[in-house]
């Protein structure tokens, strides 16, 4: 078995740990109104990352949570990567600043590409994630309420050719539904950008997904409601190896 990184995701609306269907503010679930405890659990279960979604703050594009990924930091040890807002090299440095060893951008690297490029020179590709959320092979931005024309692999092309090496890779048609992982789609993308340290997310709804994509040679997953409705075996997804 192949090993895939572990990272559960906080999504975060008013403080809460929230998660929402297809992205869509008006089908939120509260799943816990304490994310830190949440994070603390999540540690004491073995797991060592953590993806933060500043749901408010990609619809305000601003960061808005940063105090909430500041608690969450100072509690635990996990590795924590931030999203959700982030427009300026202000919010990377608040969210840095925060305790976040890592920062989730895709709107930015969609609307503003010389903003972008200037940040993998300023923060190093290591401390940047690109945000490819896709809906029908198309970038989708703003929290996913923008539609755009530009096909996913030329998105990809764009920036691995300026050295982006991590991507996180949402289906946004399956993300909260519980559906299964666009597998295919992952793989497409691994055997087009071999090196690359891909996050796969949406759609996971069990610990049979999860091991699914290790074997298919996903490097990472992100999962949630999954989790949250305790369709996750933490104690197999350890013992197969995985991170």
């Amino acid at each position: 078995m192949n090993k895939i990184e572990l990272i559960p995701a906080i999504d975060l609306i008013g403080g809460e740990c929230v998660r929402l269907q297809k992205g869509d503010y008006s089908q939120k679930t509260v799943y816990d109104s304490d994310p830190v405890r949440v994070a603390e659990r999540l540690e004491r279960e073995g797991f060592r990352r953590l993806h933060i979604v500043d749901l408010d703050g990609a619809r305000e594009r601003r960061v808005v949570n940063h105090s909430v990924l500041s608690a969450i930091t100072s509690a635990t040890s996990l590795t924590v990567d931030f999203g959700g807002g982030i427009t300026s090299s202000a919010d990377i440095d608040a969210a840095l600043h925060a305790g976040a060893s890592m920062v989730t951008v895709g709107s930015v690297a969609m609307k503003q590409p010389a903003l972008f490029e200037e940040w993998l020179s300023t923060y190093g590709a290591s401390h940047l994630i690109l945000g490819a959320d896709v809906r029908e092979g198309k970038i989708a931005v703003s929290g996913w309420e923008e539609q755009s024309s530009v096909d996913l692999f030329s998105f990809l092309d764009y920036w691995t050719a300026r050295g982006v090496c991590n991507v996180l890779c949402t289906d946004i048609s399956r993300d909260g539904m519980l559906s299964g992982p666009a597998t295919d789609l992952y793989r497409s993308i691994m055997q087009q950008y071999p090196t690359l340290h891909l996050i796969a997310s949406g759609g996971v709804k069990d610990t049979a997904d999860i091991l699914s994509l290790a074997e298919a040679g996903i490097p990472a997953v992100v999962f949630g409601k999954a989790y949250y409705e305790g369709r996750i075996s933490t104690e197999t997804l350890m013992s197969h190896g995985t991170d």
